[in-house]
């Protein structure tokens, strides 16, 4: 029943005409609600950009994955700075704050006096990492500009990675969907480990 569905399928001009707005306003969307799971969506999209045949898919799944995300990043600490530069605050900044346990976000603000860039790269790429470096960021005040530019490494870098594990599921199944079910399988299991091993040590 699969395989008759995968011979269903819309040719490829049409996968990459609807595929790639839907990337690109996915992951967006994912940098500002934490339930949209960004990385299977770019491992996913990378596994149907393999099996295709034209020879720019994947780079195009690179490119706009990463727009997509900077975007999102770029739209969630603007929401939040505009938050800490009100008298009340705002939800958004109240989201991030309820997001980063205290303890991370301490270290996260020890180590962005240390390493700016480097810690960017390193949060995009540890699950739930991102968000108690924004946060110090933000509390640290630094500018959007500023944030934007150490951004734009860390975004490229978590695309590559995503990318990369999309790649993999691709060569090993014959079948774009078979691909698909394996990292979507492999990445939420990554990103369920470090939240389950933290409470088994808190527990």
């Amino acid at each position: 029943m699969i395989a008759d569905l995968v011979g269903q399928l819309p040719d490829e001009h049409t996968q990459r005409a609807v595929g790639y707005p839907a990337l690109f306003l996915l992951v967006a969307l994912g940098a500002l609600v934490p339930v949209v799971p960004t990385g299977p969506i770019v491992g996913s999209a990378a596994v149907v950009a393999f099996h295709q045949t034209a020879p720019l898919s994947l780079l195009w799944v690179f490119l706009v994955a990463s727009a997509g995300a900077l975007t999102g990043d770029a739209a969630l600490y603007w929401l939040g700075r505009r938050g800490a530069g009100s008298r009340n605050g705002s939800r958004w900044l109240a989201s991030l704050r309820s997001r980063a346990a205290p303890d991370r976000l301490e270290r996260a603000q020890e180590r962005l006096r240390q390493h700016r860039v480097p810690v960017l790269v390193l949060s995009r790429l540890v699950p739930a990492g991102r968000i108690p470096v924004m946060l110090a960021c933000l509390l640290a005040r630094m500018p959007l500009g500023r944030f934007v530019r150490a951004d734009v490494p860390a975004v490229l870098a978590w695309a590559v990675a995503y990318q990369l594990v999309g790649v993999a599921g691709g060569s090993l199944f014959p079948h774009p969907w078979q691909g698909v079910a394996a990292v979507v399988g492999l990445t939420l299991l990554v990103g369920a480990v470090p939240p389950l091993w933290r409470r088994a040590r808190g527990g």
